[in-house]
Parts: structure tokens; C-alpha cells; sequence
């Protein structure tokens, strides 16, 4: 088994949003974190997905588009640009984590019920091993963080974190 990590849409923008989801974000940011922490212990690629919307203005280089400098990202950690809720939709992340040899994801970040939705089913469609980091997800409403995490396979902290110490 060789695992990823994915941070999806942890954008600065986002945080704007409304109070709910800056909230929802902010809440997130700590289980993401931890779970950078466990990846760089044990040298495993961790990637940032982020989100482009030409409509919108968010496109790299604008006001926002990064990643929050409050999630523990290096230079080094590869940028995945997207324009589809999943993740591998005409990007070339499926190619990176297939040179990497990678067969399990480990899913973060922005918003439970799109993106993380579409790039769970993605990953799936792709024969990974797509698993959900419980209290990473971040949505408009928590209910709708319950509805992924409930038909979804998680991880906690505490299993990754044995997981990790078989590898």
C-alpha cells in the first residue's frame, strides 16, 4: 500500500464565503494539518488540489487562489489546478500518483458534498482506494459533511496513525 494525501480546495477565497463555511474551514484546518504531519513522517506525497473558475476570477495568481498559508504545505508539494468538481477530471493527477505507484488516497478538504464527493467517486472509477479523513471535511452545512462521511469508507486520526506504523 502506498498512500496520498489529497488537500482539495482549501483556498483562501472560500473563507469568505460566510461565517458557516469560514467556520466549517477553520475547523477542518487542524485535522488536515495533523494528518500533513503523519504524510511527512513517513516521506508520502501530499498533494494540493486547488480550484480555478475563470468566471469567477479564481485563476492562479488572483487575490485568494492559493491554498490558506494555514494549512502546513512546503513549495515542494505538487499543485494539481482544477476545473471539474473531481479531482482527476482532465488533470494530470491520476498520472502523478501512478508514477508514485500510489494505490490509496486520503481525502481532505473542500466542499464534502462536490469536490470531495466527486473526487471519492473518481478515485474510485480509478481503482484507488479512496478513504475519507474524519474531521477533515468542510462544507456549507454540517449535515451535509455527515452525509459523506456516513456513505463513505473513513479513516480516523488514531487508525491512520497505526496504519502508518505498519508501513
Amino acid at each position: 500500500m502506498i498512500p496520498a494525501l489529497l488537500v482539495i480546495d482549501m483556498q483562501k477565497v472560500f473563507f469568505d464565503h460566510s461565517p458557516g463555511v469560514s467556520e466549517s474551514l477553520t475547523s477542518a484546518v487542524e485535522y488536515i494539518n495533523a494528518a500533513i504531519a503523519l504524510f511527512r513522517e513517513k516521506d508520502l506525497p501530499i498533494f494540493c488540489v486547488e480550484d480555478v473558475e475563470e468566471e469567477d476570477g479564481r485563476i492562479p495568481s488572483s487575490a485568494g487562489f492559493e491554498t490558506t498559508s494555514k494549512i502546513d504545505l512546503i513549495a515542494s508539494d505538487p499543485r494539481i489546478h482544477k476545473t471539474y468538481g473531481n479531482a482527476f477530471n482532465k488533470t494530470e493527477l491520476h498520472q502523478e500518483l501512478q508514477k508514485l505507484g500510489v494505490d490509496t488516497l486520503i481525502l481532505t478538504g473542500f466542499a464534502a458534498s462536490q469536490c470531495i464527493l466527486s473526487t471519492y467517486r473518481g478515485a474510485t472509477d480509478l481503482d484507488y482506494s479512496p478513504l475519507i479523513f474524519r474531521g477533515s471535511l468542510a462544507d456549507s452545512s454540517p449535515d451535509r459533511i455527515r452525509f459523506v462521511e456516513d456513505i463513505h469508507d473513513l479513516i480516523s486520526y488514531g487508525a491512520l496513525v497505526k496504519l502508518f506504523e505498519l508501513l
